[in-house]
């Protein structure tokens, strides 16, 4: 074979691994620490931030490989759900993070088939409340490319408790924090697409955290087909 058609067909064969995650970033309905992007500094992921009201504008399925949603918008309209909705049923990679789970309260789709929990406001019960400023003790209790590398740590965070959360979704860290349910992250539940829901991620405490920080990367290169 001559040497220029072996180095081609090397190249043509070369793996996607070597292509940063192209990662859409959701933000809006919640203020945020600037410290929080220090998690995406990897040449691993190629971020963008889109933040509400312009997020889901159109169909991105075909431009990212994962969505990162960090907002907390209380619904969407029917288009924007639609494309929410695509990027999942396309087999993309969505990671829930924080307060994101307390977005779309009036969509069952979301919480049900989606992202496996949904914090609880009026008018259900018992109503879910948070916790600030909290010492929050994180056991690893799944082995999973999620959790690769970490092992049991504290943070300092913010908790939510009373939540409904999925009998169905893998559990993948617990903590015994009493102003928390137990589970704080886990594997979503829809059939097509990889979901990871993190629930870590308050302020700049917790963001300069490099235990959350490689759990996001980790959550990304697992919902992207990576790892």
């Amino acid at each position: 074979m001559l040497p220029q058609l072996r180095l081609a067909l090397v190249l043509m064969s070369a793996p996607l691994l070597a292509q940063p995650v192209k990662t859409l970033v959701v933000t809006g309905g919640h203020d945020h620490h600037p410290a929080f992007y220090t998690a995406f500094d990897d040449p691993r992921l190629a971020p963008n931030v889109d933040p509400h009201p312009v997020a889901f504008r159109k169909d991105v399925s075909k431009r990212y490989d994962v969505a990162v949603l960090y907002d907390m918008v209380p619904e969407m309209d029917d288009a924007r759900r639609a494309n929410l909705k695509a990027f999942a049923d396309a087999g993309k990679g969505i990671v829930v993070l924080h307060h994101a789970i307390c977005s779309h309260s009036q969509w069952p789709w979301y919480s049900e088939e989606l992202v496996g929990g949904r914090y609880r406001f009026a008018p259900e019960t018992p109503l879910s409340t948070y916790k600030h400023d909290e010492q929050v003790k994180v056991s690893v209790v799944k082995k999973h490319p999620v959790t690769e590398g970490v092992d049991d740590f504290i943070i300092h965070d913010e908790t939510y408790k009373n939540m409904w959360i999925s009998p169905k979704v893998q559990v993948l860290l617990r903590t015994d924090n009493p102003t928390a349910d137990g589970p704080i992250a886990w594997i979503g539940l829809h059939p097509k697409a990889r979901i990871v829901y993190l629930q870590l991620g308050h302020d700049e405490n917790a963001h300069r955290n490099p235990n959350f920080q490689r759990l996001v990367r980790n959550a990304i290169l697992w919902a992207a087909g990576r790892n």
